[in-house]
């Protein structure tokens, strides 16, 4: 099938058309997060016992899903993609990266989620790009930072702040504005368990939840105009439909790029950063050991609320037993991938390449994919994005902040004392 006015495909590009066409139609039902998600009950039950010695790590029940013709499909299409064509490497890593995922399904509730999971988000012990730091050392600098500087802030349900109500009918003129009246619906949801979530045509946001200012523009930043805005541009693909999905191998720049959105915007706070730092340090703590009683004061202990705190915890534990030694790693991606996307703009700049950021926003691709497959941007046979974030299209603005990082980061703070300062 080729987009309506468009010549026909080449042989070799219907191929690839062809498989992505089955790709798209065997992840249907690998659903990551609604499987491994817990009911919204254990909240209340677990926070009623109070914080003694008495505290229980929730028992959580889950169904696992039957997806051995998914992954049969799966590893079909991998093996009719050629690697050594860009395409079909692309199609070949997507497909294997569904596969792990629904194995990762199937053996939901037992330790062997961890690996699985691991395999798909990284590790916290895993290395930065670009230099001999782990997410475990960023992670523990960001904390650091946040506590030296009193950035404590609490988001519990009961913070002051715009109810849900109130924000939904804030967003839906915003929204409408930038993508089209009545195309992405804004609705609040009892039954969520994060603060907002977000698809191609609809953002939830969770009823018993209080938003702050900085939740407000971190939202619009985050889901709105990267989760929702990379979404609708894969829907309007012409040949690559699956890049409207987000795959399990592009989570880590999807996520990455959502919070650099944060960054570049000035929406993100250096309470956020803590937040999504110690999810890192929970994540290593309950692969080493730690039940989710422990894991839960861990987040307690640092300055969350107990709402908050169950929430957190019960992210590391998503899908895998509340005893300890493993671990749901997912939220490993959000500081690794900030740390890859910045660089990866960084290094667009230095190389007058920041037409490949934009490539970015055409639909769920990874960092490498916006490299990779440029030569089928350029022949039309991936469609650019029809939207693009605010900041993104203000690209001279975009460049002076990317032109100072990349000056300011040769200069060694170590160095710096305030007798220097002093003679600024």
């Amino acid at each position: 099938m080729t987009a309506a006015g468009s010549p026909p495909l080449s042989r070799e590009l219907a191929h690839y058309a062809a498989l992505d066409r089955r790709l798209v139609a065997a992840v249907r039902r690998i659903r990551i997060l609604p499987t491994v998600a817990w009911p919204p009950a254990l909240e209340p039950a677990f926070l009623a016992a109070g914080e003694g010695v008495a505290l229980r790590s929730p028992t959580v029940r889950y169904t696992a899903p039957d997806l051995v013709r998914e992954r049969a499909e799966l590893e079909a299409i991998q093996n009719e993609a050629d690697a050594a064509h860009p395409l079909g490497d692309y199609l070949r890593s997507t497909a294997a990266s569904w596969q792990i995922a629904a194995a990762m399904l199937e053996a939901v509730g037992t330790p062997a989620v961890s690996a699985h999971s691991a395999a798909l988000y990284g590790c916290p012990g895993d290395a930065i790009p670009g230099s001999t730091l782990s997410n475990i050392d960023a992670a523990r600098h960001f904390v650091a930072v946040a506590d030296e500087l009193g950035a404590t802030r609490n988001d519990d349900d009961g913070e002051i702040g715009l109810p849900a109500e109130t924000l939904r009918a804030e967003l839906v003129p915003i929204l409408d504005g930038f993508f089209g009246a009545g195309r992405i619906a804004v609705e609040v949801d009892p039954g969520l368990t994060a603060k907002a979530a977000a698809g191609a045509t609809r953002i939830r946001l969770r009823a018993s939840a209080c938003f702050s200012e900085y939740d407000r523009h971190q939202l619009l930043a985050h889901e709105a105009f990267v989760h929702t805005l990379t979404a609708l541009n894969g829907r309007e693909q012409p040949h690559l439909r699956s890049l409207s999905r987000t795959s399990p191998r592009v989570t880590a720049t999807q996520e990455g790029l959502a919070v650099f959105a944060e960054l570049i915007s000035g929406s993100i706070d250096i309470g956020r950063l803590k937040r999504i730092s110690l999810r890192i340090l929970a994540i290593d703590r309950a692969l080493s050991g730690a039940d989710f009683v422990e894991v839960f004061r861990f987040f307690r202990d640092a300055g969350q609320t107990a709402g908050d705190s169950f929430n957190s915890a019960q992210r590391v534990f998503r899908g895998v037993p509340t005893t300890g030694g493993a671990a749901f790693a997912k939220d490993n991606v959000y500081l690794h991938g900030l740390l890859t996307v910045h660089t990866f703009f960084r290094w667009a700049l230095k190389n007058q390449r920041l037409d490949r950021t934009r490539a970015l926003f055409a639909g769920k691709l990874t960092l490498s994919d916006a490299v990779n497959l440029q030569p089928w941007f350029d022949n039309g046979f991936i469609a650019p994005a029809q939207f693009l974030p605010p900041w993104l299209r203000r690209t001279r603005g975009l460049a002076g902040s990317l032109a100072f990082s990349l000056f300011a980061n040769r200069i060694r703070m170590a160095d710096v004392g305030a007798a220097d300062l002093a003679r600024g």
